[in-house]
């Protein structure tokens, strides 16, 4: 995680268990950086305008101001269970990682009598791994940013061959299916739209050109009786 993404975390962390404190270790820990790291963060978010007090003691730490924070969710254990089963069941797939750091908030968030009935409640939710399924290859965070942020991609990419290729790709949408996840993009290259099997992504880097927003929809081949579903949200 770069400084700015940290700095953005951090405000949002504080404001998630307003009015309640964070300490400098355990934002340390969090974050996987020094406490000293922490507390020039912080220093950095006061001097740009961001109400955060310290409150020193033993028992002390950091807070953002009340009129920053959001108003209290109602989320039962039972929902906060949901979300995290849920979130067991999706790795390799899109913004894993963004869906972790959600539930980490609300978890915040909840009052402690029911945090503590949510853990309760987990521990009656097993999840059965077979040694024969495949562990699934996690997408990486690189290109779930550039679709966010529409930025071209630049890839090195081997076909069913086995050929290699350096291409500049415009990444529009995943797309799920037999073979575990594509990147559905318009492939500079070839001037045209192609799906690509992120197990055959070599390499991957973000440029900062934007994409030209290229509509992809007709142009890529279809097998017979495809049902595409969309994400609900």
């Amino acid at each position: 995680m770069n400084r700015t993404d940290r700095l953005y975390a951090i405000v949002e962390e504080l404001r998630a268990i307003a009015p309640r404190l964070r300490t400098a270790r355990e934002l340390a820990e969090r974050y996987e950086v020094s406490v000293r790291t922490i507390e020039r963060d912080i220093g950095a978010l006061q001097q740009a305008g961001i109400p955060i007090y310290a409150d020193v003691g033993r028992r002390g730490g950091y807070a953002l101001e009340k009129s920053m924070s959001l108003p209290p969710l109602n989320f039962t254990p039972a929902e906060a269970v949901a979300l995290a089963v849920a979130l067991q069941q999706s790795t390799g797939r899109p913004f894993e990682r963004a869906g972790h750091s959600a539930l980490r908030k609300i978890v915040a968030a909840m009052s402690e009598r029911n945090v503590a009935a949510a853990r309760d409640l987990a521990t009656r939710v097993r999840l059965l791994d077979s040694s024969d399924t495949p562990r699934a290859q996690r997408i990486p965070s690189v290109i779930e940013q550039a679709i966010e942020l529409r930025r071209v991609l630049r890839i090195e990419y081997l076909d069913r061959f086995g050929a290699p290729s350096a291409r500049e790709v415009e990444p529009i949408s995943f797309l799920h299916g037999a073979n575990g996840w594509y990147l559905v993009a318009w492939c500079q290259l070839r001037d045209s739209s192609r799906c690509f099997r992120l197990d055959r992504i070599r390499s991957v880097t973000m440029t900062e050109h934007p994409v030209s927003g290229r509509s992809w929809e007709g142009s890529v081949s279809d097998p017979p009786a495809l049902a595409l579903r969309s994400v609900a949200l």
